[in-house]
C-alpha cells in the first residue's frame, strides 16, 4: 500500500506536467495560427519547397484529417499535414510543416538517433503486446513450479518475468531516443525556415515557441513512461524477493 502511494506521489506531478504541456501546445499553436506569415506560404507550400531545396523528390505531401495530427511516414514516403496545417499560411502551420520535413532530412542524412528509433519501432510494437502477458505467465509458473533450482539459478517463471520486464523497457527506451529526434527536427526546421527566408526573425521567434511547446509533450511522455517502468520493475523484484 505504501509503495502504491509513493508511486502515485511521483506519478501525479508528471501527469500534471503532461496535461500542462498538452494545453500549452494547443494554446501556443492557436495563438500563432492566427498570425499570418509575411511570405504567405502555406504548410503545404513550405513542405514542398523545403523538400525540393533538400534535393528530396520522392516524398509526397498529403493532407490528413484532424488538428496537430501532422507526421512523417517513412514507409509510405509521405509527409502528412493535418487540416489545420496543410492550407494555412500562419506562422504555426509553417513551423509544424518544417518540423516534419526535418524528420525527412534526418532520414536522408542518416541521423543516428532517428535510425535507432526506426530500428526500435517493430520491437516496441511486439514488446508492448507481450510484456505483461509474459510477466503474468512467469508469476503463474513461479507459483506452481517453484522459484529456483538447487543451485540458485533462476526458474523458468523468473526468466519469463525478466524477459517481460526487458520488453516493457523498450517503450521507455523508445521515448528516450525520441527526445533528441524531436529536438533535432525542430532545430533543422528553424534553420531551414531562416535560410529560405520563409519567416522573418520575429516570426521565427513565434515558430520557436510553437516547436518548444510541442517538445515538452515528449518530455512529459518520457517521464511518465519511466515512472511506469520503474513501478512495473519494482513489483516484479518485490515478488521474487518474497518468494525467495
Amino acid at each position: 500500500m505504501y509503495s502504491y502511494f509513493l508511486f502515485l506521489l511521483i506519478l501525479i506531478p508528471f501527469m500534471g506536467l503532461s496535461a500542462w504541456a498538452s494545453m500549452k501546445v494547443n494554446s501556443t499553436y492557436a495563438k500563432y495560427d492566427g498570425v499570418p506569415n509575411s511570405s504567405r506560404m502555406t504548410g503545404y507550400d513550405t513542405a514542398v519547397r523545403l523538400l525540393r531545396k533538400g534535393g528530396v523528390r520522392e516524398i509526397s505531401v498529403n493532407r490528413v484529417k484532424g488538428s496537430l495530427t501532422d507526421h512523417y511516414d517513412p514507409t509510405k514516403r509521405q509527409v502528412n499535414l493535418s487540416e489545420s496545417t496543410y492550407g494555412s499560411a500562419s506562422v504555426a502551420a509553417v513551423a509544424v510543416a518544417a518540423h516534419e520535413v526535418g524528420h525527412v532530412m534526418q532520414k536522408q542524412s542518416g541521423y543516428l538517433p532517428y535510425r535507432v528509433r526506426t530500428i526500435l519501432v517493430p520491437a516496441v510494437n511486439i514488446g508492448s503486446r507481450l510484456a505483461i502477458p509474459l510477466v503474468l505467465l512467469g508469476i503463474i509458473l513461479d507459483l506452481c513450479l517453484g522459484i529456483s533450482t538447487a543451485s540458485g539459478a533462476l526458474s523458468a517463471g523468473q526468466w519469463l518475468m525478466y524477459i517481460g520486464i526487458a520488453l516493457y523497457s523498450l517503450s521507455t527506451i523508445f521515448m528516450l531516443v525520441t527526445l533528441p529526434v524531436e529536438f533535432n527536427a525542430s532545430h533543422r526546421a528553424k534553420r531551414m525556415l531562416e535560410e529560405e527566408g520563409i519567416l522573418t526573425s520575429d516570426e521565427l521567434r513565434g515558430a520557436s515557441k510553437v516547436l518548444s511547446a510541442a517538445a515538452m509533450t515528449y518530455v512529459a511522455s518520457m517521464m511518465i513512461s519511466l515512472v511506469y517502468f520503474l513501478r512495473f520493475l519494482l513489483i516484479v523484484l518485490s515478488f521474487t524477493r518474497r518468494r525467495n
